[in-house]
């Protein structure tokens, strides 16, 4: 059985990392009769304590190219990624705001530093993503939002810049997670049954909060209940705190949830239960607004959307306008968690079409 996608034809590469999601792109590759060289990122820390599954991952890797016949690199980007991502995660962090690795990696490295050492020299780059790619009636190149809700990753895709997405090939886009792991048991892939990967890759064993304090340290401060201003407790630092956080506080008598922070006083407030009024919010703003392709909006009235500022979750229905201070959404019902630094994503008023993303900068 043949599953469509966007595939033009030309010199093409493939990223695998060893799970079932890129082992099914190679397959579906070969059923369209195209032969990708297969090239895995290796992005993780070094040292027996802070190692990610590289070793098994590239195993598994070696195991599909040798099936399907395939040439195997393996690109060592870890500077690159300490240096662009890393860095990235540090400064938002020191700031309070609440960044998105995966977003990053993807513009920063998997499609950034890999087109900059080998990806300039393939027509195309081919990774197992849950997004699709497609050309409209004008003949304009659009990414759309997978059929699978759930593992729809245009939200981690929604950084990247027109060049990208003219390069990129999204064989999973059309299939539902359940799918592609019958496919792969159907197929024999040695990675049929591997779980997915969680978290942020490249930490390997270390905790998020260790990787985070090597950097900052620790530094004591107040938790405070914001409608009666009472301290409830102690944190070690409002870096390892965000907005709608609830686990980690150590609080009795919860639910309790981070709803703002003093970065000058270092002070973490929180209110308690899950109705309470000040988790959620309805609009913010959006900081350097990233267009995919191209912009449907003009800058006059509003514009009926639809937007994620999250992964896992539908696209939300909104009203998208321009004011002094940049983008600004608002949304059809009460959002919770709203996070400056969290990427706010875009998209068409039927939840298909990826438009851009931008930062959430401001809330009102």
């Amino acid at each position: 059985m043949t599953y469509d996608f966007y595939c033009p034809k030309g010199k093409t590469a493939l990223l695998i990392s060893g799970g079932v999601d890129s082992a099914v792109a190679v397959h579906l590759m070969c059923e369209r009769g195209i032969k990708p060289h297969l090239y895995y990122i290796k992005i993780g820390m070094e040292g027996e304590d802070s190692s990610c599954t590289a070793e098994e991952d590239i195993e598994l890797s070696q195991a599909i190219a040798h099936r399907y016949g395939l040439p195997l690199d393996v690109i060592d980007l870890q500077q690159e990624y300490w240096d662009k991502v890393v860095g990235y995660i540090i400064d938002r962090v020191k700031k309070g705001l609440t960044p998105n690795s995966d977003v990053m990696c993807n513009k920063l490295v998997k499609f950034g530093a890999f087109e900059e050492k080998v990806g300039k020299e393939y027509d195309y780059i081919v990774t197992g993503h849950y997004a699709r790619t497609g050309l409209d009636a004008d003949g304009q190149l659009w990414m759309y939002a997978g059929i699978d809700p759930v593992k729809d990753q245009t939200d981690f895709l929604a950084q990247l810049d027109s060049f990208q997405i003219s390069k990129s090939i999204f064989p999973l886009g059309g299939l539902p997670k359940q799918e592609v792991r019958h496919i792969a048991e159907e197929q024999h892939l040695p990675c049929a049954h591997r779980k997915d990967s969680q978290g942020i890759c490249f930490l390997g064993k270390i905790n998020y909060n260790q990787f985070i304090a090597q950097f900052l340290g620790e530094k004591e401060g107040n938790i405070i209940d914001i409608a009666t201003q009472e301290v409830l407790g102690q944190h070690k630092g409002y870096w390892f705190h965000t907005i709608g956080q609830r686990k980690g506080l150590r609080l009795g008598g919860g639910p309790w949830f981070v709803v703002s922070k003093d970065i000058e006083k270092n002070i973490i407030y929180v209110t308690r239960g899950y109705d309470a009024t000040l988790q959620y919010g309805d609009n913010f703003h959006l900081a350097d607004f990233h267009i995919l392709t191209s912009n449907p909006y003009n800058k006059d009235g509003e514009h009926a959307i639809r937007f994620k500022i999250r992964h896992t979750e539908r696209p939300i229905p909104g009203i998208l306008s321009f004011t002094p201070q940049g983008w600004h959404i608002r949304s059809s019902q009460p959002i919770q968690g709203i996070a400056p630094g969290q990427f706010g994503v875009i998209y068409d008023a039927d939840g298909y079409r990826c438009i851009g993303s931008g930062e959430i900068s401001v809330q009102k």
